[in-house]
C-alpha cells in the first residue's frame, strides 16, 4: 500500500506555530499550487492545500518561508472525521508534510 503526495507551489499564509495538549508544536502552511491545464480563458487555475507541519518540520519551515516563497512538499494523505453537531458523520483529508523543500524565495 502506498499513500503519498508530492506538491510544490507558492507560500500564501505563513504559518504560526501553536503547541498540542502534549506539548508536540504543530503548524498549517496554505500552498497554492497551479493545475497543470488552462482553463476556458487561458489561464492555469490554482488549488490551495492547507498542509499540517509538525514538530521540526514546522520550526524549520517557519523560521525559513516567507509569503511568495517556492517550496516543495512530500508528504501523506491523513483522513480524518467527526460528528457534526446533528450527529452525521462528516469527513475530511489534510496532508501532512514529512519534508519540506526550499526552492526559492519569494518572485
Amino acid at each position: 500500500m502506498l499513500n503519498q503526495i508530492v506538491l510544490v507551489g507558492r507560500v500564501i499564509h505563513l504559518p504560526e506555530i501553536r503547541e498540542t495538549s502534549s506539548g508536540a508544536k504543530v503548524a498549517t502552511l496554505h500552498l497554492e499550487v497551479d493545475r497543470n491545464f488552462r482553463n476556458s480563458h487561458g489561464e492555469y487555475e490554482k488549488d490551495i492545500f492547507n498542509v499540517t507541519l509538525w514538530r521540526g518540520v514546522a520550526e524549520t519551515t517557519i523560521a525559513v518561508c516567507e509569503i511568495g516563497s517556492l517550496v516543495g512538499i512530500k508528504g501523506r494523505i491523513q483522513a480524518n472525521s467527526f460528528e457534526t453537531k446533528e450527529q452525521k458523520p462528516f469527513y475530511y483529508c489534510e496532508v501532512i508534510a514529512e519534508k519540506v523543500s526550499f526552492l526559492s524565495t519569494k518572485s
